[in-house]
């Protein structure tokens, strides 16, 4: 029960993060619909998302776990197929520009809109849980 309470904290405050970075992830109904989608993304990717990576095993070995950002891709394809009031139109990022770094803008649509937001998500959950681990 634990680690899926904390699964839950982390994917929520992931989706709500991110949908604060980039523009095109929408919740209808504001936080109540942001709740409804992190307890959809939590129960997917923690009962889910182990048959998809064997589905995707292959991709996987042959891109040396490359491919594993996809299947959070499918995961975010499937909540917003339960949760009608959850959507992905697009993935727009505005760009940041630093004294050291320079990430360009980038618009996508489509199938790609949902790579580019799984791909943020999987780098984001995948920090946070770092960070949890190391204290």
């Amino acid at each position: 029960m634990k680690r899926i309470l904390r699964h839950f904290t982390i994917d929520t405050y992931s989706l709500w993060l991110t949908s604060q970075v980039a523009a095109g992830m929408i919740f209808e109904e504001g936080i109540k619909t942001l709740i409804i989608a992190g307890v959809a993304v939590t129960l997917v990717s923690v009962f889910a998302k182990p048959i998809i990576n064997i589905l995707l095993l292959p991709l996987n070995m042959i891109t040396f776990g490359v491919f594993r950002w996809v299947a959070s891709a499918v995961v975010l394809f499937l909540v917003t197929l339960v949760i009608k009031q959850f959507k992905i139109v697009g993935f727009h990022f505005p760009g940041f520009n630093n004294v050291w770094i320079d990430i360009p803008a980038i618009n996508v649509e489509g199938v790609l809109a949902f790579i580019a937001f799984s791909f943020f998500l999987s780098v984001l959950t995948s920090t946070i849980y770092w960070l949890i681990k190391s204290y």
